[in-house]
């Protein structure tokens, strides 16, 4: 029997998936969370074979939260639901220790699978989640997607500067730089571009 954790803000699926897994295969759902901070209270307090989380979710993230549960339990095993599987995002899961990756558009059945596949000790990634990775076409440096990211949050260049923990005039630089890369006219058109071309 594999026991699992379900993180994710979307209430149909979880409740759905909570539901389909026991039928699917030998799964046991030990609890669920609806954002990431309860996704680490709840991981660490029950300690399941595998966490399922979602990728995106309010407040902190999928890999914000995968960050503080490696800090606990670093072995913790973790599968992660994704819609959009951008080639930075995955890198930085792989870095943080994702075992799996599959898209929330598959089956019960085949999350099931997967779930039995890395507690086994094994690697998954969707097909179609390591296809849409590896096609990088975002020009932007990771410090200048950290940087459209908080602008688009709607902060000033002085509170991106504190929140980044950067010196004014080099938030400036990212910006312009930015905004030459994405052809536009200011911060929050920049910002607005990346993120509808899937890069934040």
């Amino acid at each position: 029997m594999t026991t699992v954790v379900l993180a994710d803000d979307e209430a149909l699926l979880r409740k759905a998936l909570a539901s389909l897994l026991p039928l699917e295969g030998e799964i046991t759902v030990l609890a669920e969370a609806e954002e990431g901070e309860a996704a680490v209270r709840t991981t660490l307090y029950h300690r399941p074979d595998v966490l399922v989380i979602d990728l995106e979710m309010p407040g902190v993230d999928g890999l914000g939260a995968v960050s503080s549960i490696r800090h606990e339990r670093s072995d913790q095993v973790i599968l992660m639901l994704t819609r959009h599987a951008r080639p930075g995002v995955l890198r930085k899961a792989l870095k943080l220790g994702v075992q799996g990756f599959v898209s929330k558009s598959a089956e019960p059945a085949h999350i099931a699978s997967v779930i039995a596949t890395l507690h086994e000790g094994k690697r998954w990634i969707d097909p179609e989640v390591s296809a849409l990775a590896v096609v990088d076409d975002c020009p932007l440096s990771d410090r200048e997607l950290d940087v459209l990211r908080v602008t688009g949050e709607g902060y000033s260049v002085a509170d991106i500067a504190t929140r980044l923990h950067l010196a004014e005039g080099t938030i400036r630089n990212y910006l312009s730089s930015a905004m030459q890369k994405t052809q536009s006219r200011t911060r929050h058109e920049a910002a607005r571009y990346a993120r509808e071309h899937d890069w934040l």
